[in-house]
């Protein structure tokens, strides 16, 4: 079983492909799971998450994360990173706060907080 940061390093880079897939992205997460966009509203089960990944990865052209720093203590993970994402032929860097929770080698929690505002910018909104 991987340790709590190395599951979070490994769904990191499961976006970090040419066309990431939204079912290899699920896999790290555990079935009851919760995913809260802190702008929007929280996502819960593994279910949701793949379904509301195909939504937001249908508008971008691609994404590309960033980890600057991350640290782990117990199942807890947190990074700050940047996600570029590609839309319209354009490249936005959103600056993220990532925090993630962590057991049995699944993701059960996952929260990020950033500015709505350089997203809608990304999306041409």
């Amino acid at each position: 079983m991987s340790c709590p940061d190395e599951v979070v390093r490994a769904m990191v880079e499961s976006w970090n492909v040419p066309e990431p897939d939204p079912d290899q992205i699920s896999k790290y997460f555990a079935e009851d799971a919760v995913c809260h966009n802190i702008p929007l509203e929280p996502v819960v089960g593994r279910d949701a998450l793949r379904d509301s990944l195909v939504d937001f990865l249908g508008q971008l052209g691609g994404i590309h994360w960033e980890i600057h720093r991350q640290v782990a203590s117990g199942g807890v993970v947190m990074n700050e990173r940047t996600d570029t994402l590609h839309s319209g032929g354009r490249a936005t860097p959103v600056r993220v706060m990532g925090v993630f929770e962590v057991s049995d080698g699944l993701i059960t929690g996952w929260r990020d907080y950033f500015d709505m505002a350089e997203v809608n910018r990304a999306l041409g909104l």
